[in-house]
């Protein structure tokens, strides 16, 4: 599970599950001119409230976290777990709802029909907190500020040259470096240290021809391989032209571009998969 792919409408919900559960143990009731030895219950205290407000909070919020984080999405019957999870809690939100118009849930009906008792905190903070929760998981697709990176991707230790390769880490291959201020010199000639000067009975490197430093000056191309991260979980397509993303990448890594195809990008994968970024919009580049 990768946390960097979370967004931040994700961490709203996150944050709306938190203040459920801190609701869950306070009182459900408040009653007038109470004495301070009546215990009032928590919502734990009361079974419908429990399972179809703070469970289903609960539950709906942790699927949507587990759907972001997943490689690939899962499907249960069809739906992917995060639309499951929007549906628990726009479930919990409407049964929080319910039992704010009617704390007493009847019992106040009983009998002479005297009033019951009031609404208590913990059933306010939950009607909240589970309507910050529903609405930040039906509006993260919608928002582009909720669609942004949880978690901003990190900087290369060391600005790295577009093509160049991170020490240490995760890299396109490319070729060997010379060290610095050395001249490459002929095939079994070690180059020059910077500044340095030939030994003795060290042969001279030969001057190459012109046409040959002008094709070593020249690139490859108009295209140099860089890194980049992607703003949003973006889908990764096969070379072939296959509809069927092969990976998804995540914001917060730093991928490998290789190649460009117009304005789609040939990326390659930290596992060595390489597709085709058909969006590439609003990527950031190492």
């Amino acid at each position: 599970m990768n946390i960097r792919s979370l967004t931040r409408g994700d961490g709203v919900v996150i944050g709306a599950a938190v203040l459920l559960l801190i609701a869950s143990f306070l009182d459900i009731y408040s009653v007038e001119d109470a004495p301070d030895s009546l215990e009032l219950p928590s919502l734990w205290g009361s079974g419908p409230v429990v399972f179809s407000v703070v469970l289903a909070g609960i539950v709906g919020a942790a699927l949507i976290v587990v759907a972001r984080g997943l490689p690939q999405p899962k499907k249960v019957v069809g739906l992917d777990l995060g639309q499951f999870g929007i549906a628990f809690t726009i479930f919990a939100a409407w049964s929080a709802l319910g039992n704010v118009f009617d704390p007493a849930s009847g019992v106040d009906n009983v009998g002479g029909g005297s009033d019951g008792p009031d609404l208590g905190l913990g059933l306010i903070l939950a009607l909240i907190a589970t309507l910050i929760m529903a609405a930040a998981a039906v509006a993260t697709p919608l928002v582009p500020a909720l669609k942004g990176a949880l978690i901003p991707a990190a900087r290369p230790a060391a600005p790295q040259p577009y093509g160049g390769q991170p020490q240490g880490g995760y890299g396109y291959p490319g070729a060997q470096q010379q060290p610095y201020g050395g001249q490459p010199g002929q095939p079994g000639q070690p180059g020059q240290p910077f500044g340095g000067q030939p030994q003795p009975g060290q042969a001279q490197p030969q001057p190459q021809a012109p046409q040959q430093a002008q094709a070593q000056a020249q690139p490859a191309g108009d295209f140099s391989p860089f890194w980049f991260a992607v703003p949003v979980p973006r889908p990764l397509f096969a070379e072939d032209g296959s509809p069927t993303p092969i990976a998804e990448l995540a914001p917060g890594t730093w991928y490998l571009a290789v190649e460009q195809r117009g304005a789609n990008l040939v990326a390659q994968t930290q596992d060595g998969r390489r597709g085709v970024l058909q969006d590439t919009s609003g990527i950031q580049r190492g």
